[in-house]
């Protein structure tokens, strides 16, 4: 598989002396790449620099051989990005956005324009609402604007940040649909903190922290890692935290509460049923765990 995005001895000093980044190494073909961490673990310090937006402190990054601090113009022309925040057209109509983007990408022909425009709108589902406002507009709706935006101008890769903070389930689903899709054919590294964005067709994954890189390979390869630490217990005195594990959720059943809790290590509490099959969410929150950095977290509550 031949190497599309090349990050090498990446390194990135902010003025004040906060490291960012420490040496990263990644190299990304064709597909959807997650790159998974906390936040401020600098993941959008990657991001901006893959797409010429900052120049590293030390170390290369090339996009399809070109590289982004010698050869922006180059690299722009391949890639197309889309920010944690996209919103600022909010009294222009739809199309009439990337009518102006398409512009600016220099697509002077009119017709090509239009169709450009029409076929980017048919990819990310907005072809019903190109007349729309996009005050009018759902959350959704704007991150598939967004999208469409960094499609304008066919690019091979795609850089996606934080792209579902503040939308809703369904709409989250869909969004996940949709760079499934996109990914078939380009590569898509996409930056997020939360572990559901990544979906089934994440190929594979780099996990950072604190600026560098943790973990690298594929999901299964996490959550094979989680086995044997997962477990679920009934709630009983001293909840799960303060015995040395950390919550997932909790279910009520009646009188009766149990809990889906994480490990730091295998040593499960007397009770606890081991779970065969931990979710990504699990996973991740069983490495980190593991690294003494998770939170606990609650997932769900149901009665």
């Amino acid at each position: 598989m031949s190497t599309v995005i090349d990050v090498r001895g990446l390194r990135h000093v902010y003025p004040g002396g906060t490291v960012a980044l420490d040496g990263v190494d990644l190299a990304f073909g064709t597909g959807l790449y997650g790159l998974l961490g906390p936040n401020g673990a600098g993941k959008s310090t990657l991001m901006r620099i893959v797409c010429t937006l900052l120049v590293p402190t030390a170390g290369t990054v090339s996009v399809l051989g070109h590289d982004v601090v010698h050869e922006r113009t180059a690299v722009r022309r391949a890639l197309g990005y889309l920010p944690q925040e996209f919103g600022a057209w909010r009294l222009q109509r739809v199309e009439e956005v990337l009518q102006t983007l398409a512009r600016l990408a220099g697509m002077g022909d009119a017709s090509q324009r239009r169709a450009r425009i029409e076929d980017v709108l048919k990819q990310v589902g907005l072809e019903a609402v190109a007349d729309r406002k996009v005050k009018k507009l759902s959350g959704g709706m704007v991150r598939r604007l967004g999208v469409a935006q960094a499609l304008l101008h066919e690019p091979r890769v795609l850089v996606v940040d934080e792209p579902t903070v503040g939308l809703d389930p369904q709409e989250r689903l869909r969004f996940r649909q949709l760079m499934a899709n996109l990914g078939q054919e380009r590569t898509i590294l996409l930056s997020t903190h939360i572990v559901a964005d990544l979906g089934a067709s994440c190929r594979d994954l780099a996990l950072i922290d604190g600026g560098r890189i943790v973990f690298r390979g594929s999901p299964v390869e996490l959550v094979a890692q989680a086995v044997g630490r997962v477990f679920q217990v009934e709630e009983r005195g001293a909840g799960a935290t303060e015995a040395g594990f950390e919550i997932v959720s909790r279910v009520r059943d009646g009188a009766t509460t149990r809990i889906r809790a994480v490990a730091r290590d295998h040593r499960l509490p007397s009770g606890a049923e081991p779970v065969a099959d931990p979710t990504l969410e699990e996973a991740y929150l069983a490495f980190m765990a593991a690294r003494g950095r998770a939170e606990v977290a609650v997932l769900e509550e149901a009665s």
